[in-house]
């Protein structure tokens, strides 16, 4: 369709609108893509604005000559626009796998949880959230910029992946306790070390979670065990009283995976059900990718 809008218009202020809303909006000149993606987007608009036979435009050329000389990093940023009118940046490993651990990117079933929970704010309103598997941050940002929960505990057991939730969650301006000036609007923040293979009832009991959350990680059978058993260990954390809720997205890359998952659910007892999905795609992934999220019954 844009080659279309160019054919049938001379004027150059569609291509100056697309560089305004992308490589010179103020988040990405504050915050850098990589380098690698905002050669290849450009080089992408040049030869669409080509084909369409139009006069060329300096400031395409001076946008693509800026990123050429700019030089190559393992990091770089991703912004998501809220509906809020907010924003969540992400500092990101730019290889899938880094440092021994797919943890430094955002995945599919974090954006799409965190669609879910900005259409579902009350299940997180004023409640303490833990989440399993933090990753780079982009579900928990959202939630604790959206839904206004009591407390966020981010989580991981991966070293480099907790420094660099760290850093993100300082770049979007929310304190890690025990910060004096912590904005007292804002919910009470922690990034927790947690290994599911070792984590004990107290120790998971300290973190005292109304709402449990995880995306994106039922990719292989041993971290489904071990997710079944932590899931197992928060269902003895509130004896006598209620247990917290628990929702698990993932994209379903193999049913066989997926069916491990409600397997071993069954044989320990936690009942599950499907969520309603969400009416609207707020951020970008693959469209043609299965999605759900299960909610469990400890």
């Amino acid at each position: 369709s844009l080659e279309e809008k160019l054919r049938n218009s001379s004027d150059s202020e569609l291509l100056l609108g697309i560089l305004q809303k992308t490589v010179k909006h103020p988040l990405c000149v504050k915050h850098p893509p990589s380098v690698k993606y905002a050669r290849c987007f450009l080089s992408e608009l040049i030869k669409k604005h080509e084909a369409a036979h139009a006069e060329p435009l300096d400031e395409l050329y001076e946008a693509l000559a800026e990123v050429l000389t700019a030089s190559e990093s393992t990091q770089g940023h991703r912004s998501y626009l809220l509906p809020s009118g907010d924003s969540v940046t992400l500092s990101e490993s730019t290889a899938i796998v880094s440092h021994g651990t797919t943890g430094l990117v955002t995945w599919d079933a974090a954006l799409y949880l965190a669609e879910w929970a900005i259409e579902n704010p009350a299940a997180f309103t004023d409640r303490t959230v833990l989440e399993l598997g933090s990753g780079a941050g982009l579900t928990g940002l959202a939630i604790c910029k959206t839904c206004h929960p009591r407390a966020y505990v981010f989580s991981d057991c991966h070293s480099r992946v907790l420094e660099q939730l760290r850093g993100n969650i300082l770049l979007n301006g929310l304190s890690l306790e025990p910060d004096i000036t912590a904005n007292p609007e804002s919910p009470r923040v922690a990034v927790a070390h947690l290994d599911w293979d070792v984590a004990t009832v107290p120790q998971l009991s300290a973190f005292h979670p109304d709402v449990v959350i995880a995306a994106d990680v039922l990719y292989c059978p041993e971290t489904i065990l071990s997710l079944v058993r932590v899931l197992r260990r928060l269902s003895a954390c509130r004896r006598g009283q209620r247990a917290p809720d628990v929702y698990v997205a993932f994209t379903v890359r193999n049913p066989e995976t997926c069916r491990l998952f409600t397997t071993e659910l069954g044989r320990v007892g936690i009942r599950w059900e499907v969520a309603p999905p969400h009416r609207q795609q707020l951020f970008p992934y693959e469209e043609r990718s299965e999605m759900a999220i299960l909610q469990l019954v400890l």
